[in-house]
């Protein structure tokens, strides 16, 4: 019994005194009662890695301008829908800033075949416009360092097509960032179509 009670003693020890596992490069550590954030990762060569995860971020919503409705060539004709990194959507809940290291995630979606002239099709809700196939993704992060000459954030896509790629290069700012610069509501960020993200709107 003796020799039984000192093996478990030894081994509790050395539980003690085991480190833990090391955290991801890409995680760090929240402040109290928030999420930890999960920060972009990036190759060797700059590239941003796809996010791991993003089905479980933050949804904030889902804007479509269907080819139907703007002369059969919608710049997006698919669904957007758009995911915030939680640890990030944290810190923006109490300051109203976005920080560094935000992610915004764009999964493009089609719209199922039309029935009608405007795209529409009849389901058993009634008259609309239904989710159809992935079609890739977009991504933005904020680093002011990393993308100063498109107002601190950087713009990548990952197909506009299945399966979305592993990684991408970011993309100059005549393609995206000029549209965000121009338009979107605040810090680049089109926050008058996410009711969660807006200033000027109250959430239940």
């Amino acid at each position: 019994m003796l020799r039984i009670a000192n093996s478990i003693a030894v081994a509790a020890v050395l539980l003690t005194l085991s480190p833990l596992p090391a955290l991801a490069q890409s995680a760090t550590t929240g402040s109290k009662g928030e999420p930890a954030r999960y920060l972009p990762e990036y190759t060797a060569s700059g590239d941003l890695k796809l996010p791991k995860n993003f089905h479980e971020w933050v949804y904030v919503g889902s804007p479509l301008t269907p080819n139907a409705l703007n002369g059969g060539k919608a710049n997006f004709p698919e669904y957007h829908n758009v995911y915030i990194e939680p640890g990030s959507y944290a810190i923006y809940k109490k300051t109203g800033t976005f920080p560094e290291g935000t992610i915004f995630f764009k999964e493009l979606q089609l719209t199922k075949e039309g029935q009608f002239p405007d795209g529409s099709r009849t389901e058993p809700s009634g008259r609309g416009y239904f989710p159809g196939a992935f079609n890739g993704a977009d991504v933005t992060v904020k680093d002011s360092k990393r993308f100063p000459e498109t107002g601190g954030w950087g713009y990548f896509n990952f197909n506009h097509h299945e399966p979305k790629a592993l990684t991408a290069s970011v993309k100059p700012k005549s393609e995206c960032a000029y549209c965000h610069l121009a338009s979107a509501k605040k810090d680049e960020v089109w926050t008058q179509f996410y009711r969660l993200l807006d200033d000027d709107t109250k959430t239940p």
